[in-house]
């Protein structure tokens, strides 16, 4: 009763608890790029003939509903990442259909981050309406380059002023977050002089600046197998700068962006303060997500899962669940990856073990040698040992 006298209202039901991550794979593009190994289809390229169902986006969509029917009783992501592909790349309704079923299943109170991936080539402001509509909280932009040279290079679609165009579509639709992707360490023929190449990293960091993103992304240029740029390097095309001169490029973005406010949190990623991308950070510290579609991985109470890539159709390619150590060692690698690495006791938290008893003596040898930097109460990867991680993950895992 209130003071009144009267019934007091019944409280709203308290949300559901939430934690770990969902991802979802939309396995669809309108070209794909030079540099990609991600499984993604082409659409114009997905001929009925190759599934019984004429529409290979419809029986996609029924397969990703079919897995999240399958999801863990009670799952509720406190983060979404919806990426590709290009999910932009969907024709507006199915687009549509998948932003309100996830917003039916997962949106509303509790949800901290929802990140959609898209191609400045394949937005508008209808798309950003309905993202906005359904929740979602983040965009990530595939700029890669503000030089049409380079675009073209890539395979990209898009111009250096859709990307501009993007973002200020992005800030209309009142979408909170933008975060931009860049890639450096191609080669190029018109900058094969290394202060010509340093010159054009400098000009795009410049131009992704100028549009005051949240976040940045950048990554170096890496041949992976079965792509086009591979199938250039084998008929003897050079296609990659000289890794001297990729980690030049590396060390002028991170100090430009130092220098302009952005924290370098993670080794590819930068953030304005709070900005750091909240579904990512669960990779690197050993946390639980779903992934859902074609080609898409999970870890989920202890065990990892993988789907095939394969549409129309796919299925679960494998499941393992490693030993605790093994998986400690992992986690420990992963988290080093963030520029803060880790605290003696949040690792022992995170996974139930003491650093020290599982790498103590590669710890203390990396530190020596200075790759690695080691107190009584926390480790971290040296700045100058960023750009050369593998080798210091190698030790460690």
């Amino acid at each position: 009763m209130n003071v009144h006298g009267q019934p007091s209202p019944t409280p709203p039901p308290a949300p559901p608890p939430r934690s770990g991550g969902l991802y979802v794979h939309v396995p669809f593009c309108v070209r794909k790029c030079a540099y990609c190994a991600f499984f993604s289809r082409p659409l114009p390229s997905c001929p009925a003939a190759a599934a019984p169902d004429p529409d290979p986006v419809a029986a996609w969509f029924r397969g990703i509903v079919r897995e999240a029917d399958g999801a863990p009783a009670g799952f509720m992501p406190a983060t979404v990442f919806v990426g590709g592909g290009t999910p932009t790349a969907l024709p507006d309704a199915a687009f549509a259909h998948l932003l309100d079923f996830i917003s039916s299943r997962w949106g509303g109170a509790g949800l901290v981050e929802w990140t959609v991936e898209a191609n400045p080539g394949t937005l508008s402001p209808e798309k950003l309406r309905r993202m906005r509509a359904a929740g979602v909280t983040r965009l990530s932009l595939g700029a890669q380059s503000f030089s049409p040279g380079t675009l073209a290079a890539l395979g990209r679609i898009h111009t250096p002023g859709q990307v501009r165009d993007a973002v200020a579509m992005v800030r209309d639709a009142g979408i909170p977050e933008v975060s931009l992707d860049l890639m450096y360490g191609w080669h190029s023929p018109a900058a094969a002089a290394p202060h010509a190449a340093l010159d054009a990293v400098r000009a795009d960091a410049d131009a992704a600046l100028a549009l005051a993103p949240d976040h940045l992304s950048a990554y170096c240029l890496e041949i992976e197998p079965g792509t086009p740029l591979d199938a250039l390097r084998a008929a003897g095309r050079r296609v990659a700068a000289p890794p001297s001169l990729q980690r030049r490029a590396y060390d002028l973005l991170r100090a430009r962006l130092a220098a302009t406010g952005y924290r370098h949190y993670e080794l590819s990623n930068f953030a304005l303060p709070g900005r750091e991308c909240r579904h990512n950070l669960l990779y690197w510290t050993g946390g639980a997500y779903i992934g859902l579609g074609p080609a898409a991985h999970s870890h989920w109470d202890g065990e990892r899962r993988g789907n095939t890539p394969t549409l129309p159709t796919w299925t679960v390619e494998f499941r393992e669940t490693l030993p605790p150590r093994l998986k400690a060692c992992e986690t420990l690698v992963m988290g080093l990856r963030r520029t803060d690495g880790w605290t003696r006791d949040a690792f022992r938290d995170a996974t139930g073990f003491d650093y020290l008893d599982l790498r103590g003596a590669e710890i203390a040898r990396l530190a020596a040698e200075g790759l690695l930097l080691s107190t009584p109460g926390s480790i971290r990867l040296a700045p100058s040992a960023y750009f050369v991680s593998d080798t210091v993950f190698a030790e460690l895992v």
